[in-house]
């Protein structure tokens, strides 16, 4: 890791946006030893590392009570993101940690939440019901290369790597990148993997979503420096020029993600209508992601009417008459 270069003003300056964006442990680490370690900031920078250290002791033991939990009522769930992504670090700590991202096949759904929501059951389990961004791909061959991993002592089934950082980039992506943590995901996957890695699997599937997934792999590199060595030609494009500005204006705006949004039939006056829909204005690559577009040199701004669009009738049919 190469040392922090800067100031300890500077650091103060950007401290608000690392916590928000879950990597404040991360830039911590790059703190640490310089001079700016020794500032307020840095103070602020090292908590969040320590207490994240405390708490993935703590989550470790969530992700073995979910997986013995679901296993009780006849569930054999995978688990990905999270606790999964969190292992693809250097250090315990760097990482934060939120909800168990568990995915189950469409026909065990209801036994998994029936176990979820069981008295006595404490697991912060965010089910997902099918296999999301990778049902482009067939579950039982996903479930075949499942890996095997052992979490507080529990064993526990994780995604292929080449399974995981596909489902790392389009979940990013959908979500319009919005944190920088989802880029150090990806990143630290690419970097991480290892040689036997198969390049081949990983780009297999919906070519829309894998043009997707190359565009994340290249953002990674422009903006974080992910080296790629050994990555194949397949998997390198040359980015549009909007799309880097736009993920660091996204990183600078502090915006709440889609689900810490206030709900929509909860905004009643004219002035709280305005800043919902400037909260929801979807971001050029979440738009783009949501009509099924291209991360091309075009204008972002029909794409982002066409999403708002969708989204209006999405709210509309939902609520009924």
């Amino acid at each position: 890791v190469e040392p922090w270069t800067g100031s300890a003003g500077e650091a103060h300056f950007v401290t608000p946006l690392l916590l928000h964006g879950g990597v404040a442990a991360l830039a911590w680490r790059r703190l640490r030893g310089s001079d700016a370690a020794r500032g307020v900031a840095a103070a602020e920078l090292q908590q969040a590392y320590r207490l994240q250290s405390l708490r993935a002791v703590l989550h470790e033991k969530a992700v073995g009570r979910s997986f013995a939990l679901l296993r009780a009522h006849g569930v054999e769930p995978i688990l990905g993101k999270g606790w999964a992504a969190a292992r693809l670090y250097p250090e315990t700590g760097l990482r934060p940690y939120g909800d168990v991202d568990l995915y189950v096949r469409a026909d065990q759904c209801a036994a998994a939440r029936a176990a979820a929501l069981s008295p006595g059951a404490d697991c912060p389990i965010d089910l997902h019901a099918g296999l999301a961004e990778l049902d482009d791909r067939s579950p039982d061959e996903i479930e075949a290369r499942a890996v095997r991993a052992s979490a507080d002592g529990v064993p526990v089934r994780l995604f292929a790597p080449e399974d995981h950082l596909r489902l790392l980039c389009l979940h990013a992506l959908r979500h319009g990148l919005l944190r920088p943590l989802w880029l150090c995901d990806i990143a630290a996957a690419i970097e991480g993997r290892k040689a036997a890695f198969d390049w081949d699997l990983f780009l297999r599937g919906d070519q829309k979503r894998t043009r997707w997934t190359v565009a994340a792999i290249a953002l990674a590199h422009a903006i974080l420096g992910a080296r790629l060595d050994g990555v194949p030609a397949a998997a390198c494009i040359d980015l549009p020029r909007w799309i880097v500005p736009a993920v660091l204006a996204e990183w600078g705006s502090i915006r709440p993600a889609q689900g810490a949004r206030q709900p929509m039939a909860q905004v009643h006056r004219p002035r709280d209508l305005v800043r919902a829909l400037r909260t929801r204005w979807p971001n050029p690559i979440e738009a783009t992601i949501g009509v099924r577009g291209s991360f091309g040199p075009l204008p972002r701004l029909p794409y982002q009417l066409a999403e708002c669009a969708r989204r209006g009738a999405r709210f509309i049919t939902a609520r009924g008459p």
